[in-house]
């Protein structure tokens, strides 16, 4: 089916062609189009394509088969700007990155591995004129930062960690910790980074905070990345779960206290 959509796609470039996984994992037996058309048609054949892939992702309890997309598959395929992967987690952000898919000048494919948790998530909103008005932003800072001279601590995540990070804080009155969300991991926005780095110039500690398991996810993605956005000043320390032969555990109890963990871990300053 995937292969279908994919020559549809490559076909008409006019039309936004859609395809969409149940689950982010349900792409697992499409592998061999993703690896053989979608992340390199253009360099083999010069063929572009603007499919668009939305692979539901997230840790929300829901067991091994039905937590992750395998965002460290598609990020192990990313080289000369061939494929887009995307964490959009307001609408806002969805539609203008669905809406520039169309108006570039030029056709990418683009992978959207959003947790299905954000459709019912009462913080996931956007007003009107966020969507009449603006563009796709590639890295969201963190818009509850009173005062930067206090952050000492910059948590940098994508998708629905940013949710679960954010409540926890409020719990707190944590004051010294600023949270950004980088929404398009691929192409890497550098220079966002920098900028929002330079921002939090009194920050001591950089941590990468994800949901997925250290040997999954986006964690060897981005540390090298952001490791070069700080020019090596600090080092970028890891929050999240520790190595795991499976996905996620089907136990929802574990599932929780590891969550648990790991918001800890990134918000104790």
């Amino acid at each position: 089916v995937l292969g279908f959509e994919y020559g549809i796609s490559s076909a008409d470039p006019w039309r936004l062609t859609m395809w969409e996984a149940q689950f982010g994992d349900f792409s697992n037996m499409a592998q061999p189009i993703i690896d053989q058309f979608i992340s390199s048609a253009e360099q083999k054949w010069r063929r572009m394509c603007g499919l668009v892939m939305l692979l539901p992702h997230g840790y929300e309890g829901q067991g091994p088969e039905h937590s992750s997309a395998r965002i460290e598959r598609y990020l192990a395929l990313c080289s000369q700007n061939n494929i887009q992967v995307a964490i959009p987690t307001l609408p806002s952000q969805y539609f203008h990155i669905l809406r520039r898919q169309m108006k570039r000048a030029f056709r990418k494919p683009l992978i959207l591995v959003m947790p299905k948790s954000l459709l019912r998530h009462k913080d996931s909103v956007s007003r009107l004129e966020d969507l009449t008005d603006g563009q796709f932003q590639p890295v969201l800072d963190d818009p509850k930062v009173q005062n930067v001279g206090t952050v000492k601590r910059i948590l940098f995540c994508s998708g629905k960690a940013y949710f679960d990070l954010q409540e926890e804080r409020m719990k707190r009155g944590e004051q010294g910790v600023a949270i950004v969300r980088i929404e398009q991991l691929n192409p890497f926005p550098g220079d966002e980074a920098r900028r929002i780095l330079a921002r939090y110039a009194g920050a001591e500690e950089v941590f990468w905070v994800q949901e997925e398991p250290i040997n999954m996810g986006s964690w060897d993605f981005t540390e090298p990345k952001l490791r070069k956005c700080l020019d090596d000043r600090l080092p970028v320390q890891y929050a999240g779960r520790p190595p795991s032969a499976s996905t996620a555990t089907g136990v929802t109890q574990i599932h929780l206290k590891e969550l648990a963990t790991f918001v800890n871990e990134a918000l104790s300053v």
